[in-house]
């Protein structure tokens, strides 16, 4: 209990500090009808880049969660490098949550730790209207099924996009993660996707719709999943 305690304070600080965006989506996916809140930040600078995002769920869906937060979770990650013509720079990712259900026995369930390093290379327009990048990973997954060990020795692909349309009007922005882990249903290859397309009529405040696709992620099965949302940009 005081570890989920610690995690909460510890994302409302890191929330508090520089975040670029916040975004709150109204999620219209099957059996799920909550709202899921999402803080952003990619900052560069000439030693590279730091980017971490922070979900929240609230609410109620099949994990019945009558009032709360029901899930936390959240991604930091950093890339290095040492000179403006480097194409390829190193990387380290750390992944991690909490899940909350109710009930007695099991009230909380993490989400595993999982520890990434790899190479990640960018291309970019002219103008930085179109931003394309590749991430290439070693992935090192935490803890146990029941009947064995999950895969400590992973990889994951990953691709990151931006593009901006209509003079800064529309933006379609998104990731794609590839990669492997052994779960309770015995899927080992597992596909998400979380494409984003949001209206900008001001410099700050955006709203738009993000459809998460997914394949063996959760349960052995394809999914799509769209929501309203709005963003407020810092």
């Amino acid at each position: 209990m005081k570890r989920v305690l610690l995690l909460f304070l510890f994302i409302g600080f890191v929330a508090s500090l520089s975040a670029q965006n916040v975004q709150l989506h109204y999620d219209m996916g099957k059996d799920r009808k909550l709202l899921t809140s999402t803080v952003e930040m990619f900052k560069p600078d000439k030693y590279g880049s730091t980017f971490f995002f922070i979900d929240m769920d609230y609410s109620s869906d099949p994990r019945n969660v009558d009032n709360g937060i029901s899930l936390a979770y959240w991604e930091i990650a950093r890339a290095f490098k040492w000179n403006e013509n480097q194409k390829f720079m190193p990387r380290v990712e750390y992944n991690g949550g909490v899940l909350k259900l109710n009930g007695e026995d099991t009230p909380f369930i993490p989400i595993e730790n999982c520890y990434l390093a790899g190479v990640e290379r960018t291309w970019a327009s002219a103008d930085f209207s179109k931003i394309f990048t590749l991430q290439a990973n070693y992935k090192n997954i935490k803890g146990k099924l029941e009947d064995g060990d999950k895969n400590q020795n992973s990889f994951q692909v990953t691709a990151v996009w931006t593009i901006q349309m209509l003079e800064g009007k529309m933006t379609f922005t998104g990731f794609a993660d590839f990669w492997k882990e052994e779960m309770f249903w015995g899927t080992d290859y597992r596909f998400l996707s979380e494409p984003q397309l949001w209206y900008n009529p001001c410099k700050n405040f955006s709203v738009g719709t993000e459809v998460e696709f997914s394949n063996n992620f959760v349960g052995d099965e394809f999914a799509v999943k769209p929501t309203l949302g709005v963003k407020y940009t810092f």
